[in-house]
């Protein structure tokens, strides 16, 4: 094989995927395990691809220890049409359901279920221009569902905690930034949905991981695309499902596993971000971070320069020494690394080490 250029892979999604992951793909473009054709170019309806799914699917129940009485759905849309399909399929007429928000996609996903019917704050934290989790909740008890979003990719806000909710009210969670990146109790969550192009595989497909007595909820006469129960009935092919996406988040399935699983991969994601961390605080203020840091996101680190002058001198450098992605979201400015799962110890040193330099130049 010739040489190839990698640099460090700092994008925010679609971002990095496991070298091992693109090496297997690579090796199986042009003949998936002897059948003389690409997953890109065979049936969904094959025996093949019928291999695929089911094997992406039960490694991620593996993964997560999804309970038996949960579907697990590979759809598309990203979670921006999730925003709406939650409303439409799991909210009654009549009825409310509460939003916690903390960051840009919560907030959307707020907007979003407003256009549909009534939706309510049940906490915020946007007058700390949402740099924590919230301290208190006013939840109702009658609400149909909660909805939170686990970690807030531009504002660098993750739960470590679940919130909890009143008995009976389903709780809903946004873990598309955070998904198979740590190990977390499903069974505390009513549905867990995730694009998978932050940490799990290409843009294409989005994983829902939905708890059977929901679907009794779904309304009759939803556009078909748009019905959790459809799908679930379809086993996630109703129509042409994003085949190669799945493929690969099977792929990234497979290599999590490899690595030990969810609690060998959160024990390198949280040394990953002690050492962004720690070039951050022990920079004597010249970098501050966004976020309070019992609420620091192990995936995604937004901070601060004493200008946005050197912010983008920061960024242009960055890119002249291979460090992609590192400037902040137009929503908020700054500088951002995001250093999900498959963002190797040697990048977070890198970026480290370019940081102190940067700032012994320009301090």
């Amino acid at each position: 094989m010739s040489e190839f250029k990698r640099v460090h892979n700092f994008n925010a999604g679609p971002s990095a995927l496991p070298l091992e992951v693109l090496q297997e793909a690579q090796a199986e473009f042009l003949d998936y395990k002897g059948a003389g054709m690409s997953v890109m170019e065979m049936s969904h309806r094959s025996k093949e691809f019928e291999g695929v799914i089911k094997t992406a699917e039960a490694d991620l129940r593996e993964l997560l220890s999804v309970p038996a009485n949960y579907k697990v759905l590979f759809l598309q849309g990203g979670a921006s049409l999730q925003f709406a399909m939650i409303p439409m399929n799991l909210r009654g007429a009549g009825v409310s359901a509460d939003y916690v928000v903390t960051g840009t996609w919560s907030k959307t996903a707020l907007k979003e279920a407003k256009k549909l019917g009534a939706s309510r704050v049940a906490a915020t934290t946007e007058a700390t221009n949402f740099d924590r989790a919230p301290e208190a909740y006013d939840f109702d008890p009658k609400a149909a569902y909660v909805h939170f979003t686990m970690n807030e990719t531009i504002h660098g806000v993750e739960f470590f905690d679940t919130p909890a909710v009143p008995d009976g009210v389903p709780l809903i969670s946004d873990v598309s930034s955070d998904f198979i990146s740590r190990p977390i109790d499903v069974s505390k969550y009513a549905m867990l949905y995730a694009g998978a192009q932050k940490n799990a595989g290409p843009a294409g497909v989005t994983v829902v991981i939905l708890r059977d007595d929901l679907l009794e909820r779904v309304p009759e006469n939803l556009p078909v695309m748009l019905d959790y129960k459809t799908q679930a009935e379809k086993e996630s092919m109703y129509n042409t499902p994003p085949a190669y996406s799945i493929y690969m988040v099977g792929l990234v399935f497979k290599w999590a596993k490899k690595q030990g699983g969810l609690a060998a991969i959160e024990k390198v994601n949280r040394e990953k971000a002690a050492i962004v961390y720690n070039a951050i605080d022990n920079s004597g203020g010249f970098y501050r971070g966004h976020t309070v840091p019992e609420a620091r996101s192990l995936m995604n680190v937004p901070f601060r320069l004493p200008s946005e002058e050197l912010e983008a001198t920061f960024a242009k450098e960055a890119k002249a020494n291979d460090m992609i992605g590192v400037k902040g979201h137009r929503s908020v400015g700054g500088i951002r690394a995001s250093i999900y799962n498959a963002v190797p110890v040697a990048s977070a040193k890198a970026l480290a080490d370019f940081m102190a330099e940067f700032q012994r130049k320009n301090g």
